[in-house]
């Protein structure tokens, strides 16, 4: 019962879907009707502007790190920790609330990254910077540094369950950028 609390309780958290809610309810918009239709961070940047960005990635970072913490209190084992972060990136990606859709996991799974292992968070973040301002595609620094986190979860030796979070988060990441992917090899992919 406790592992399902943990389950359901993260994904729940995961899925509230704030680039949505935030949107309608303070900048009279809805993202999915504009720009990439995404709800996430980048796009309400894009629409809303540079505040609405900031507030939506640092809410959208917060469910991570809350899913951390519920696998922590109610559990207390490293897996659990993982497995309350995991599913509270898997309700951002497919929320309820918006028939299963949402965003692409990168400030949540930053956010479960950060509760886990800060000094490869601070790494991952850096290169993503580096990495946007060179390229100005979200995207780009994005996929890079989602598959820079298991490699260097392996390198640092941290925990197995860790690893195993950063591995399948890099490979959702990665999938959930697949139309991304697309648009950069064909030279369609919008500059930031």
């Amino acid at each position: 019962m406790d592992v399902l609390l943990v389950i359901l309780g993260a994904y729940l958290i995961g899925s509230i879907p704030t680039g949505l809610i935030l949107g309608k309810a303070i900048w009279k918009k809805d993202l999915r009707k504009y720009g990439s239709h995404n709800i996430g961070a980048t796009n309400a940047w894009r629409i809303l502007g540079r505040k609405a960005g900031i507030l939506i990635f640092l809410l959208d970072l917060i469910k991570g790190q809350l899913g951390v913490m519920l696998g922590g209190c109610v559990l207390g084992t490293p897996a659990a920790m993982v497995l309350g972060g995991f599913f509270a990136v898997i309700g951002h990606m497919f929320s309820p609330f918006i028939g299963f859709k949402g965003g692409k996991g990168v400030a949540t799974g930053l956010g479960v990254l950060a509760a886990l292992m800060p000094k490869i968070t601070a790494i991952v973040f850096m290169v993503w910077i580096v990495l946007f301002l060179i390229t100005r595609y979200v995207s780009v620094a994005s996929i890079v540094a989602a598959v820079l986190a298991p490699i260097l979860a392996a390198l640092f030796k941290e925990p197995a369950e860790f690893f195993a979070f950063a591995l399948a988060s890099a490979a959702m990441i990665v999938w959930r950028h697949r139309e991304n992917i697309a648009r950069l090899k064909a030279g369609r992919e919008n500059r930031f």
